[in-house]
Order: C-alpha cells, then sequence, then structure tokens
C-alpha cells in the first residue's frame, strides 16, 4: 500500500479532483444551454402569430338607444371580419354593458374585471369609440410587431401645445413632452400591464376627484409619474376619413361626418335659454347677437335684472359667484309650463357659450326626443368610489323634454342656489338611473386650450371662454360652415363623424 503522502496518491487525489470539476464544469455548461433553450423557446412562443382571440376589443358604448345601436353595428362589423379567419373569433365587449357601475366609462374602476376575466389566456385589450373602423387582419400584424410579455401602451399620441386648464396645466414648463391617445384612433393596453394596473386599483382606491378629459388622465395614471410606461406612438392607428387616400397606411380610420339619421330637427323643436347677468349685458350678450343668436326660432335670455333692451327675463334668483343651480332649476320649471311654447329639446347654455345651431339640429336628429336624453361634454365627480357623471354647462346641456319632465318630477332640488348648477344635475341623473349622453362635439374650453390634432378631424358643435380671443373670429372660424351656417345634407370628405 503506497504511503497516503506519496506521489501516487497525489496524482490520484489531483485526477479525482480534475474528474470532479470537468463534470462540475459540464452540468453547469448543461445547465446554461438548457436555460438558454428555454429562453429560445420562450422566444419562439413571443414570435408566432397573434391570434385572433388573444386580443379582446371593448368599444367604448353608451346606454343611450342610439349608441347602443351604433356599438353593436361595430361589434357585428369585427365579427363579420373575424369569421374570414380560420381561428376563434375576439371577444368584442360592449364598455357600457359590462356592468351598472356609471363609472366604467372612465376606463380605470373596470381594470380589475379585465384583468381576473382575461388577465390569463388573452394578450391584448384594444380600446375603439363607437366610429372607428378596423381592419382586423392587418392590425393583428401591428400587434404583433411588439413584445406581448411587456408593458405596452399604444396608440395615437397627441400632446399639448400650451399648457391648459383642463389638464390642470400640466407639465407647465414643457406641455409637449406628454403624449396621451386619441380615442378615436383606438388604443391599447398589453396584458401585463392591465394586471398591473389591476393590482394598483385594487390597491390604491381610486382618488374621488374629477375625471375632465379622460385620455389625459388615463395616460398620467399609466406613466405614474416615471414609473409605468409612456405611450408607444403606432403610425397605424388614425383619424384619417374611411377612404381618404392619406388612410392607405391606416388600420383604424374613421366614418365620415355626421350619420344620416334622417332630416335635421326643426329649429322651432328646440328652446334656447342662455343664462346671463346684469354685470354681463353689455359685454357678453352683444356676441351671441352677432354670432348665434339669428339661428334660433325660440330663445330667451335669463338674468337677475330684467333690461328690456335685450330683452331678459328675471327669474327671481339672484346672481350668484360660485354656481347658478337655482336659475338653471328655474329655467327647467319654466321649459314645462305654459309660459313659453312647448317644443321638444331644450338648450341651457352660458353667456359667453359659442354654438353651432344648425350643427346641433343635425346631431339631434340621431337621438329620440320621447326618451330621457341628457346630452353634452360628460365629466366625472368621484367615479372610482361611485360617484357621478355630468353634463358640463359651459359647453351647452341639451335635455329632451322627457328628461326634463323625469328630472323635475323626481323632487330632486338644488341643496342651495349658488350650488354647480351642472354637478347638481348630474347627482339627480345618477339617483335617477338615467344617463348622461357624451359628444366630444360639445367643448367646455376654448379651441387653443385642446391639442390641434385632436381638434382638426371634427366639426365642432359649440366651444366657451372668451378668455384672451376674440369670440366672434373664433366662432366664424370654427362653427361655420363654408357654405354658411347651414349644415350640408350630405358627408363631407374632410370631416369627421364624432358621435
Amino acid at each position: 500500500m503506497q504511503p497516503y503522502n506519496s506521489p501516487f496518491g497525489n496524482k490520484v487525489a489531483f485526477l479525482v479532483f480534475f474528474l470532479s470539476c470537468l463534470l462540475i464544469s459540464i452540468a453547469v455548461g448543461d445547465l446554461k444551454e438548457g436555460d438558454s433553450l428555454v429562453k429560445e423557446d420562450d422566444q419562439r412562443v413571443d414570435e408566432r402569430p397573434l391570434r385572433l382571440n388573444q386580443v379582446v376589443f371593448i368599444i367604448q358604448s353608451q346606454k343611450n338607444s342610439f349608441h347602443v345601436r351604433r356599438a353593436e353595428e361595430r361589434r357585428l362589423e369585427l365579427l363579420r371580419q373575424a369569421s374570414s379567419h380560420e381561428q376563434n373569433p375576439p371577444p368584442v365587449l360592449l364598455l357600457h354593458s359590462l356592468s351598472d357601475n356609471e363609472g366604467d366609462w372612465s376606463i380605470l374602476p373596470l381594470l380589475p374585471y379585465l384583468s381576473t376575466t382575461f388577465g390569463r389566456n388573452s394578450s391584448w385589450i384594444v380600446y375603439l369609440e363607437e366610429q372607428t373602423n378596423v381592419k382586423l387582419s392587418r392590425l393583428l400584424q401591428v400587434l404583433g410587431k411588439f413584445d406581448r410579455r411587456k408593458e405596452w401602451f399604444l396608440g395615437k399620441p397627441l400632446h399639448d401645445e400650451e399648457s391648459t386648464i383642463i389638464h390642470h396645466y400640466a407639465f407647465a414648463d414643457n406641455p409637449s413632452i406628454f403624449k396621451y391617445p386619441d380615442f378615436a384612433a383606438g388604443w391599447a393596453l398589453s396584458i401585463p400591464l392591465v394586471n398591473r394596473l389591476a393590482n394598483k386599483v385594487r390597491d390604491e382606491p381610486l382618488k374621488s376627484d374629477f375625471t375632465i378629459d379622460l385620455k389625459h388622465e388615463i395616460a398620467l395614471y399609466i406613466w405614474e409619474e416615471g414609473k409605468g410606461p409612456r405611450l408607444t406612438a403606432v403610425p397605424e392607428l388614425c383619424t384619417e376619413p374611411e377612404g381618404s387616400p392619406t388612410a392607405q397606411h391606416c388600420v383604424t380610420t374613421l366614418d365620415t361626418y355626421l350619420p344620416l339619421c334622417g332630416d335635421p330637427v326643426k329649429k322651432e323643436d328646440v328652446f334656447v335659454a342662455v343664462k346671463t347677468c346684469k354685470k354681463f349685458h353689455a359685454e357678453r350678450v352683444p356676441v351671441v347677437k352677432k354670432t348665434w343668436e339669428r339661428h334660433a326660432a325660440l330663445l330667451e335670455y335669463y338674468s337677475d335684472h330684467a333690461d328690456p333692451t335685450i330683452p331678459t327675463i328675471d327669474l327671481g334668483v339672484p346672481n350668484t359667484e360660485r354656481g347658478h343651480c337655482g336659475k338653471t332649476f328655474a329655467i327647467l320649471e319654466r321649459f314645462v309650463s305654459n309660459a313659453v311654447p312647448q317644443t321638444k329639446w331644450l338648450l341651457i347654455v352660458d353667456d359667453d357659450t359659442l354654438i353651432s345651431l344648425p350643427r346641433l339640429w343635425a346631431l339631434l336628429r340621431c337621438y329620440d326626443p320621447s326618451e330621457p336624453v341628457c346630452l353634452g361634454e360628460r365629466y366625472g365627480y368621484g367615479l372610482g368610489q361611485g360617484g357621478y357623471s355630468y353634463i358640463t354647462g359651459g359647453g351647452g346641456m341639451v335635455f329632451s323634454r322627457a328628461a326634463v319632465t323625469r328630472l323635475l318630477s323626481s323632487g330632486c332640488r338644488c341643496y342651495s342656489n349658488d350650488a354647480p348648477d351642472d354637478m347638481v344635475l348630474g347627482m339627480c341623473l345618477n339617483a335617477l338611473g338615467l344617463p348622461v349622453t357624451h359628444s366630444p362635439l360639445f367643448h367646455q374650453a376654448r379651441p387653443e386650450d385642446y391639442s390641434k390634432d385632436f381638434l382638426a378631424p371634427q366639426v365642432p358643435i359649440s366651444f366657451h371662454k372668451h378668455w384672451n380671443i376674440d369670440p366672434v373670429a373664433v366662432y366664424h372660424k370654427w362653427l361655420v360652415d363654408d357654405r354658411g351656417d347651414r349644415m350640408p345634407d350630405k358627408p363631407h370628405r374632410d370631416a369627421r363623424e364624432e358621435l
């Protein structure tokens, strides 16, 4: 037997050590190779063509019967395109029907449901508006370019050229750096992002504040002060008119102009109520008279002072600086009384509202006045915790006679004369279960407060405020059609359907 410390023993020990190292090296090499194969396999899985049933479409629909029909038409068109593929069809959901929560239109409260329902077997949530056309096959190709295992926020980017009150003066030093999606072009969230945001919504209740411009507020929530993804621009998501030569590269387009629902309503069917006060009789009322008043068949000015030269009607409600709930409810009472002609529609505007009445008549032909219709630019308050929606007053509030009758018969009233009228009306409508119907053609602010790309395809109905502008010039630039104020009877190639 050789001693343990003999040269031969040392050689054997070295050989054992060498073989052990070699085996460990081989094992580690196999492990690394195995890891590499797993990664490559994962990559191959991700590179497989995106299938139809991995994309969930949500049409941002509304409860009004006209909008329900339009959303259902969009849903059927998507499913018709899907039927030409030898695949399972995609889920196509109508936003208004997913729950009884009024605040679901603000998107964020619905994320936990979407994550639970689609978070395991889907790849994308794609949001569309009712008028957004989609080329389904090409959309799949576009989405397939993105690694769906990562967080993506896709859309057509908009930006502010100047800081604006409607965005709470966000990024005041350089507002153009922050991009937010044009909803009309369609926008998309990858499922990993949906899942993370859903957990955030569950863990951190949404603040009970105002929802004013949803597309901007969604982008801020997702960005999360730099901790989340920014909007990624997708050139194929467009707001070009359907059939336009400029839309050849687009996977989404828009229908042109207002839908032909029939003849415009008669101007005698719309009663116009203008809210004013003595201090603005000489400043604001003349602007109304120089611009849009001449198109109204039935119009009254309501003030805290009776001035026969305008003329104005004193409703017996003193003017307040905070809100005008008392005055607005007095207008509603007068509308259903014998003091004014009986009409199908009531329009309430401020004395610094600029509005195209012919465009409003064309819009209203799509709505049934026998339904309780409450139409305008929709805002929200506290939607993450119940809350309610309301029509912001400056852009104009339109009510069918049925809606006014339901409101007044409910007994809902102002808690004070100086309460905010539009918000109190929203609370009343919410208590009655009557929907607020949104149209982006009504605008609470001035044209310069909105992105140019957002307004470019629109045919706006109203703007609001006279701050630092020539209101008469703004009216003629934005609210007068080429052939005067008369709405064209046929679709216009350069105009966009925005209902």
